[in-house]
């Protein structure tokens, strides 16, 4: 087999496993190889008679021009004509692409038959159980942005209470993987490979309530697991837990003996490194220089920290990469080169063992190491490395390993932006070579990473960050700094702590210098840009521009080699002729033009004929969002959790970049804390608040409305009857105090009801101010008769997980169409498809017109 045949069996595989993206994609795939099996091979013989005329027409040309030798048949032979013409390699492909998608649905997760998410209900039930479970931690404990410890339990045995307080224990053996969370305190101490019991309650992941929102249930899923546990606290107490699983049986009270609190080796190994580095330094320097080392795996940082990295496009240099493994490999290679090759090439594979293991497998690390492996096999054999034949292995052999890799953005990520550094770098260090060497690849590096991962991080999260390349460069001398002096450090610090202290010692300033670069850039104004969402269309179409570049570009080089060589072989005649040239200047701003385009002219038309009202799905204060061909208004924003995970992920999927118009309605609350959150990353144009007498105050009113107009903002106090144009809609308080809210949507009335007692709402109604409503959006609450008479509406949504009983009988009674968040998830409306819910239940209805 050809170096030919084996890369088209590796992008076989690989796209055999792409096609899972799709329930039919393994047959088509499968298809394709069989159909490429039969039409190649006689496409292949048309073109070898076209390129032969083509050459004997060069020929001729080239004995008018008196040169002396003719060009090299070979010179003549493109990719094409490289590919293989037997029928069996293409066919057998196809197959190995099927068998690819084969072999990832049997790697897939499933759950057993004793799996320990067998213990909820399938279908409806989003109860917690209450249980002890006991197992083997398989990963070392995490903190969580809520200020609780996480890390994944490998599950042997469950203990519940049958019949409640007092009644008997019942244990049954499981499997399975649970995602643990843990008070804070409870895992101190805590390391993998321990064996504990955690009492706590299970629950099942739901999917995302609202567009936009991180997806957990096939986080869980993608990672094995299919139910979390809500810890309260690890048993300690191990006398009756004992004698309860020996009445199970042996094996498993074999595998709950004490094993101690104890840390692996590679566990203490890190351990060792981290609290070197961290002895003599503040947080967050400490442990940023420690991440930068060893990855994010390795110690927590701050959210604060990785937020201001995440939003300025510095996330790279806080997890594992290739950066680690290369500068590793390469001071190995320096300490070992007067030892011979056998001896150098067993301790680079000891140095990348050791720190695969010591990063935590992560899957950027893993292909480092493999390509550094690759390197080292290279220099024993005394052989040339190609780095795009030793990428393409890598990759085979990591997802051969793990398939489900695919689909890990890590992964990706880390493929696509080392693809971008070896095809993209050296033409573009050839455009700066009047720079120093040094100089231009500062520049240089991050552009060629940039392009190649740009099309995926937009299709992922809808956002750009402008000041991502800029932010690189200028951070690219402090980044080589950390981690030159972070791996030094690391290495000090596993052999003798206190030197490993000093030398970390010494990034302190480095270190704060690029805290200071990234929290500058992530507060700029723009430091985010929402595109939209991205379809697989786009995301096809920006791949095949960058292909065509790239493709076009090594054209041009061989095209020019050709030139030289010709230009060679014509010095010293009288008689020259200029051979026609073929310039590929354009091709460049041509597909930028085209990139942008294809971007920013679908976001551009959706934004300006779109007339969406969404009421999204929180846990308190209702939020709504109107979408009115380009203008922007959110009523209500919830508290901080609420607009981290819910508002911003939601108006970043739609493209929104600015807010026209919002309005605060729970005035009688104080304004909610989300709102400063809110205007951290969007601009606010229009600012209205209820000017209701606040009985909880959670912020001040002054401090807000100054932070509104710094950002060119403007202010308004409502009061009751205020009225609010918000273009295609109107807003008018009926009562600020409790509130109740008149929306006119299109020609659709809306009204938002507060919490109020019974007594009140008879009241409110017979005062007569209620106008009839289409729809009524309250908390879920009881609702008087004499209320639901006054509005009378024809469709019912309430912002909670559950609704009164009797609300909802006697909405049903007449006949009026409820939704609830808690149910239904988001609900969006539109003037020609009505209602839709974000999850799909076997009550609601999915359009209401």
């Amino acid at each position: 087999m050809n170096q030919v045949t084996g890369v088209i069996f590796c992008l076989a595989y690989i796209l055999g496993l792409i096609s899972t993206a799709v329930p039919w994609g393994r047959y088509a795939i499968l298809a394709l190889g069989i159909a490429v099996a039969i039409a190649l091979p006689k496409l292949l013989r048309n073109f070898t008679k076209t390129s032969v005329k083509i050459t004997k027409k060069r020929r001729s040309r080239q004995k008018e021009n008196a040169l002396e030798e003719p060009l090299d048949a070979r010179e003549e032979l493109s990719l094409l004509e490289m590919l293989p013409r037997a029928k069996w390699v293409w066919a057998v492909a196809g197959l190995l692409a099927f068998l690819a998608s084969v072999y990832f649905a049997v790697r897939s997760p499933q759950p057993a038959i004793d799996d320990i998410s067998k213990l909820i209900p399938a279908v409806g039930n989003t109860q917690e159980v209450a249980v002890t479970v006991r197992g083997r931690v398989v990963s070392t404990p995490r903190l969580t942005r809520s200020g609780r410890s996480q890390f994944w339990l490998e599950t042997d045995l469950v203990s519940e209470i049958n019949g409640g307080e007092g009644g008997a224990v019942v244990n049954r053996p499981v499997s399975g993987k649970l995602y643990v969370t843990l008070p804070l305190l409870q895992a101190t101490g805590l390391y993998a490979e321990n064996t504990i019991a955690v009492v706590g309650s299970l629950y099942k992941p739901q999917p995302p309530s609202n567009p936009g929102a991180f997806n957990f249930q096939a986080y869980l899923a993608r990672e094995g697991a299919f139910v979390g546990l809500k810890g309260r606290q690890i048993d300690w107490t191990r006398e009756n837990a004992i004698a309860d699983v020996n009445r199970v049986n042996s094996q498993t009270a074999a595998f709950l003996e004490p094993s101690g609190m104890q840390p692996s080796k590679i566990q203490a190994m890190r351990q060792r490194i981290v609290r070197s580095q961290l002895s003599q330094l503040n947080v967050p320097e400490g442990p940023l220089i420690s991440a930068i080392a060893l990855g994010k795996q390795a110690v927590d940082l701050p959210y604060n920290i990785r937020d201001y990295f995440v939003q300025a496009g510095l996330a790279h240099a806080i997890a594992a990469s290739g950066t680690q493994v290369s500068m590793v490999l390469a001071l190995v290679l320096a300490l070992t080169r007067r030892f011979s090759k056998q001896l150098q090439f067993s301790f680079g594979v000891g140095a990348l063992f050791l720190l695969v293991g010591l990063t935590g497998f992560e899957p950027s690390v893993c292909r480092a190491a493999l390509m550094g492996f690759g390197t080292l096999f290279a220099l024993v054999l005394s052989r040339q490395v190609k780095p795009l034949g030793l990428l393409l292995i890598a990759a085979t052999i990591l997802l051969l390993v793990n398939p489900l890799w695919i689909w890990d953005l890590g992964f990706q990520l880390s493929f696509l932006a080392t693809l971008g550094l070896i095809v993209t770098t050296p033409p573009l260090m050839a455009k700066l070579g009047w720079m120093p060497p040094a100089i231009a690849s500062i520049v240089v590096v991050p552009i060629a990473a940039s392009v190649w991962v740009l099309p995926l991080l937009l299709y992922v999260f809808s956002v750009v960050s402008p000041y991502s390349i800029l932010v690189n460069i200028i951070a690219a001398p402090l980044l080589w700094i950390l981690s030159i002096g972070g791996m030094v450090s690391a290495l000090a610090g596993l052999i003798f702590p206190p030197a490993g202290s000093v030398l970390a010692q010494l990034l302190d300033y480095p270190a704060k210098g690029l805290i200071a670069i990234a929290e500058y850039f992530s507060q700029l104004p723009g430091n985010s840009v929402a595109v939209g969402q991205v379809s697989v269309f786009q995301l096809i179409a920006l791949y095949s521009l960058i292909c065509w570049v790239w493709i076009g570009g090594r054209k041009k080089k061989e095209e020019g080699r050709r030139k030289k060589e010709e230009g060679r072989k014509k010095k010293g005649k009288s008689r020259v002729i200029a051979l026609p040239t073929f310039s590929s200047a354009w091709i460049l701003p041509l597909a930028l033009v085209a990139g942008i385009s294809i971007i920013v002219l679908p976001a551009w038309h959706v934004q300006s004929s779109l007339f969406q009202v969404t009421l999204l799905a929180t846990s308190g204060e209702p939020v709504l969002v109107i979408q009115d061909r380009g203008k922007v208004a959110l009523i209500n924003s919830g508290d901080e959790n609420t607009v981290r995970f819910t508002v911003l992920p939601f108006l970043q999927q739609q493209g929104v970049n600015s807010v026209n118009f919002a309005i605060a309605t729970h005035g009688h609350l104080g304004l909610s804390d989300g709102w400063g959150k809110l205007l951290e990353r969007l601009p606010v144009k229009t600012f209205y608040d209820n000017n209701a007498p606040k009985q909880i105050h959670r912020g001040s009113n002054q401090e807000f409305m100054t932070a509104v107009q710094s950002r060119q903002g403007v202010y308004f106090p409502l009061e009751t009857n205020s009225t609010v144009d918000l273009g295609s809609t109107r807003l008018q308080f009926v009562n600020a105090e409790i509130p109740v809210v008149e929306f006119l949507v299109g020609n659709r009335t809306w009204l938002l009801v507060g919490e109020m007692t019974p007594e009140a709402q008879k009241k409110l109604a017979a005062t007569g101010t209620l106008k009839q409503a289409q729809v009524l959006w309250w908390s879920g609450k009881a609702l008087t008769a004499e209320l639901l008479s006054a509005v009378g509406p024809q469709v019912a949504i309430a912002s909670a997980d559950e609704i009164d009983p009797e609300t909802a009988a006697q909405l049903r009674q007449s006949k009026t169409q409820i939704f609830w968040t808690g149910r239904d998830g988001a609900l969006q409306w539109t003037p020609a498809g009505g209602f839709k819910t974000t999850l799909e239940s076997e009550e609601n209805q999915t359009s209401f017109l």
